[in-house]
């Protein structure tokens, strides 16, 4: 076999101009967005109540601490106090208007489409992954669209980046296998570039500068992505029905989870999702956000819009945009283009890390894409919400450092005068250190209402349950649910800590340049012994190791005790995270995925082991005549 396998319809260029962030663009063939009618009173709803709560605790704090003026220290735990309270109250408020809009809006379904069929193209980039896996996820896509008719037209484009000689000579193998056992009428091209010229960037807009004038519309998807027949028919649909769309993004519900930390992300993600979604739906109305995959996208808008220039650093060199999704989106929309999010379409899936360390290694990547958002903050055009987006996704990963910052700050103050660490001395009595004025009672108030506001989402969204149509015993019936939600919540609170101090590793690495290239995720979940674990986690152990001692020696508010456990047995529990969930276990933390294992999973399932059965039997010696 060939390594230059190249399976592909006649070239259909198309131009993808580099975009200029330092002038304004406006798409001569956008036709304009439909307003969504209230935007503004919904998205007062979303943000006044936020900024509201953050104001009130604010002066609440202010009356706390001494008549004579904030000092230097005093500032600085107000300031951290309030900047992160206002993120958990803004999310608190997203889920509430969530909450209202699928309690208003029940039963309501998206218009059908009335105007003509589209030509997809579904676009899924892979760069190393387990060949028989992605190609499994393919199939079983384009046999449900088969099953499923409709009058659009689909075609499957594999665009491989693949650098490992050894992984893409399996590649095409498995790609040759599978054209050979498709259904009649289904279409799937691959070809691989010898240089991932701007990695998974280059590689869609390699495919748009070739082929793209040739499809309308192209799915990008994920090598986890699953998606349903009919969820792809309905988001095409959607697109169809509103020409001023330039991007309709679906929202991916976790599947795959076998592994403690995984389950946990899948059960939050399938028992909460749904009311947070609805309300960044409702308030963002067209200026939506992209993820990168699982999302529909016009092709002559993206072409037109949203090819993204390198960015220069401050040291003078020019890095690849990595999260590029964000950008994309925000050029859409600085162009005249729509960009919607429709959390209401079900049967959008892709994988998350199995453990602990993957979601870490995973999260470094992401936190470097993201922070390059804050150079693009002032780039000329963009909208407000969409520098929103870019902004939100940065104080994801900055609100790490803060939180870091104001646990030392509480550490130092400790329980009282007499045992505080934290001292410092006035000009005019330079013998004499003071404190700030905030006792235990206080303390304790402010961590109290922090993990109350951490909570109460969780709260509104089982709430919301019931108007999507979910009920209790989706999830294995009432007792089941209760449990997996308790230990849902203990394990966020064990595992939160960790996190906070991981990614303002993830920051800090980004800032000194230590932080390179974006490598292929372990789908399976690495394996990971001792001493890896007690490399990774040093600086969570050390810190908890502090903590506890401080709180042992009463010098540190014993309020702290939480954190300082969750850090001191950070070892312990990212062996945990990889715990894989089987037999008893198997439906602890169970979503409707896992009890009632949707039809697309189970046919993806076939699909990839009859492949590997194919190649495994092609490998394997010929015996002897």
């Amino acid at each position: 076999m060939t390594s230059e396998l190249h399976i592909m319809p006649p070239r259909a260029p198309m131009a993808m101009p580099v975009q200029d962030f330092d002038a304004d663009f406006r798409d001569r063939r956008a036709p304009g967005t439909v307003s969504v009618r209230g935007i503004w009173l919904v998205r007062a709803l979303a943000f006044g109540p936020a900024v509201l709560a953050t104001l009130g605790l604010t002066w609440v704090m202010l009356g706390w601490f001494d008549d004579a003026g904030l000092s230097a220290v005093e500032l600085m735990l107000l300031v951290l106090i309030c900047f992160n309270f206002f993120w958990i109250a803004f999310t608190v408020s997203t889920v509430a208007v969530g909450l209202v809009s699928l309690s208003r809006r029940r039963g309501t379904r998206l218009r059908p489409a009335r105007s003509s069929p589209l030509k997809v193209a579904l676009l899924m980039p892979i760069y190393n992954e387990v060949p028989w896996y992605v190609l499994g996820n393919a199939r079983s896509m384009l046999e449900e669209l088969r099953a499923h008719g409709g009058g659009h037209e689909y075609t499957m484009f594999i665009l491989s980046d693949t650098q490992d000689d050894a992984i893409a000579a399996q590649e095409q193998e498995s790609v040759l296998a599978l054209r050979a056992s498709l259904s009649p009428g289904l279409k799937l091209y691959y070809r691989r570039r010898e240089r991932n010229t701007d990695r998974k960037v280059g590689n869609i807009a390699d495919w748009v500068a070739n082929w793209g004038a040739e499809y309308p519309a192209m799915l990008v998807l994920d090598a986890d992505s699953l998606m349903t027949g009919r969820a792809i028919l309905r988001l095409t649909d959607a697109l169809a029905a509103e020409p001023g769309a330039g991007l309709i993004q679906s929202f991916p519900q976790l599947i795959g989870a076998q592994s403690v930390f995984a389950r946990m992300q899948q059960f939050a993600n399938g028992v909460y999702g749904a009311a947070l979604a609805e309300g960044v739906a409702r308030w963002c109305g067209q200026d939506g956000n992209y993820w990168g995959h699982n999302a529909i996208i016009r092709t002559r808008a993206f072409a037109a819009c949203a090819g993204l220039p390198h960015l220069r650093t401050w040291r003078g060199r020019d890095r690849l945009i990595m999260s590029h999704d964000f950008v994309e989106a925000g050029l859409l929309r600085r162009a005249g283009w729509g960009v919607r999010f429709l959390p209401r379409i079900r049967g959008s899936y892709e994988e998350t890390p199995q453990t602990l360390v993957d979601h870490i290694l995973r999260d470094r990547r992401w936190c470097q894409g993201n922070l390059q958002h804050l150079n693009l903050l002032w780039s000329r055009g963009f909208r407000s919400i969409s520098r929103f987006h870019m902004l939100h996704g940065a104080i994801g990963y900055l609100m790490s450092p803060l939180w870091f910052a104001l646990l030392v700050m509480w550490a130092l103050i400790g329980v009282g005068e007499d045992a505080s660490l934290l001292t410092y001395f006035s000009e005019a009595n330079p013998l004499m250190p003071t404190w700030p004025e905030m006792s235990e009672g206080r303390h304790v108030l402010v961590v109290v209402l922090m993990y109350a506001m951490l909570l109460l989402p969780k709260l509104m969204g089982i709430a919301a349950l019931p108007l999507t149509g979910t009920r209790f015993r989706d999830f294995g019936g009432g007792w089941r649910f209760a449990l997996s939600f308790l230990s849902e919540v203990v394990l966020s609170v064990l595992y939160a800590p960790i996190l906070m101090v991981q990614q303002m590793v993830a920051v800090f690495r980004t800032w000194l340049g230590l932080q390179q290239g974006w490598s292929p995720q372990a789908r399976a979940g690495g394996r990971y012994g001792m001493g890896m674990l007690l490399k990774c986690h040093a600086l969570e152990t050390i810190s908890g190791g502090m903590l506890m001692s401080g709180i042992l020696a009463g010098m540190v508010s014993p309020w702290l005790l939480p954190i300082a456990v969750s850090l001191l047995c950070a070892v312990p529990l990212s062996a945990l995270s990889g715990f894989k969930m089987a037999g008893w276990a198997g439906g602890w933390m169970g979503t409707r995925e896992v009890y009632r294992e949707p039809l697309i999973t189970r046919a993806a399932r076939h699909y990839r082991n009859e492949l590997k059965s194919v190649l495994d039997s092609r490998a394997a010696p010929t015996p002897a005549e």
